[in-house]
């Protein structure tokens, strides 16, 4: 028996109430989508610090970075689908984080803020966007997304 069958033997899996989910524009890159995707989910921990759960270690006690407690579900749609979804977080006030197609062409963090600020919310060219809250809340914002194949 493995250590992580035997540490989970008769353990009840943990539900989570909550959802960490990002979506995708479908005509990404594939480079593109694991850096869009590692963008946007840096700011939820910050935001939102009980998404991060303990830090880990080895059986050596090297100590590595604590992570999100829960999974991060990918999911992927059309540029229309993206602009409903962040229409309906905004609506329900989650937490949230945007890239937009304007963040391919800046190398630092001020130019892209500058970059999302010259857009009006309405005008955003949205490839991602990140979003944390209750579980149904969440499945509401990402009506007519697909999960990341």
């Amino acid at each position: 028996m493995s250590t992580s069958t035997h540490l989970n033997a008769g353990a009840e899996p943990i539900r989570f109430d909550t959802k960490i989910a990002v979506l995708l524009r479908g005509d990404l890159e594939p480079w593109q989508r694991l850096n869009v995707t590692a963008f946007l989910v840096s700011g939820l921990g910050t935001a939102v610090p009980e998404v991060i759960g303990e830090p880990y270690e080895d059986a050596d006690g090297v100590g590595y970075l604590p992570m999100f407690r829960q999974p991060v579900l990918v999911f992927e749609g059309t540029k229309e689908t993206l602009t409903a979804a962040h229409g309906r977080a905004l609506s329900r006030a989650l937490p949230r984080a945007v890239f937009t197609s304007d963040l391919f062409a800046t190398g630092n963090d001020r130019d892209n803020r500058a970059a999302v600020r010259a857009v009006p919310t309405a005008d955003l060219d949205l490839v991602g966007l990140a979003v944390y809250g209750p579980r149904n809340a969440v499945d509401k914002v990402l009506k007519g997304a697909r999960m990341h194949p």
